[in-house]
């Protein structure tokens, strides 16, 4: 099983015990995902550390106001990393407008662009902005894969289906107010969908209040085939499928 999306560096046990409980449960690989120059270096050194680690690496849009040229060319060497498997995650959040608007919105642009340079996956956050957020994503990443990380807006699962994107879920669809969220997973293709945990925030119902991490991947597999009406253990599977397509996994 995999978990891809995680924060490993902002989890507040060390990675090592982290992924062994992961393992334990099962989950043999997980994404860690940098947030801001900083983060990524940390998320790339994780990778050398630990088995079955790879990491997309971004700058937030929470981060835009601080980020500069200088930071998008480190990036950019960055992502020459042989387990850097993504770009982001990057996108807009007018939820929490930490940034500037319009910064965020360029700063996407630049990250959108640079993933079809390179050929890599580009990871999506999006909050209270999907028209903005289908406008980039048509002008910056036509022809480029595209997972919308922890999907959260159903009006943005038609766009999906039609262009292919992967769909990825986390914790969130078990809550049991999310009954829009396990409908639209019941839509998405079994070649299109992915599991999170988006650790350490948003820990499924079971574990619900306590911090995050990629051993809970599980729960939302579980719900995931009950929404689907699958068997949990072929959905795993064809998950793994999916996310080694998605991010180039051998």
């Amino acid at each position: 099983m995999i978990d891809t999306h995680a924060h490993l560096d902002a989890c507040a046990d060390p990675p090592g015990e982290v992924l062994a409980r992961a393992r334990a449960a099962g989950v043999t690989r997980v994404i860690t995902v940098g947030s801001g120059i900083a983060s990524c270096r940390e998320a790339l050194a994780i990778c050398e550390r630990e088995e079955g680690v790879f990491a997309a690496l971004g700058i937030h849009p929470h981060q835009a106001d601080e980020a500069g040229e200088g930071d998008l060319a480190e990036l950019r060497d960055l992502l020459g990393h042989p387990n850097a498997v993504a770009v982001g995650e990057t996108g807009l959040d007018h939820y929490r407008d930490y940034a500037p608007r319009e910064r965020q919105r360029d700063l996407f642009h630049s990250q959108a662009a640079l993933a079809a340079e390179l050929g890599k996956t580009l990871v999506v956050h999006t909050r209270a902005a999907d028209g903005e957020t289908l406008e980039v994503l048509r002008e910056s990443a036509d022809g480029t894969p595209v997972v919308l990380h922890c999907f959260s807006s159903s009006a943005l699962l038609e766009p999906a289906l039609e262009h292919g994107w992967y769909v990825s879920f986390a914790g969130n669809v078990t809550y049991p107010n999310a009954p829009e969220l396990r409908r639209a997973a019941a839509q998405v293709g079994a070649d299109r969908v992915l599991a999170e945990t988006d650790s350490p925030y948003l820990a499924p119902q079971p574990v619900r209040g306590r911090p995050n991490e990629p051993a809970n991947v599980v729960h939302t597999v579980a719900a995931l085939a009950d929404a689907r009406d699958e068997d949990a253990a072929d959905l795993a599977r064809q998950i793994e499928a999916n996310a080694k397509a998605a991010f180039g996994l051998v």
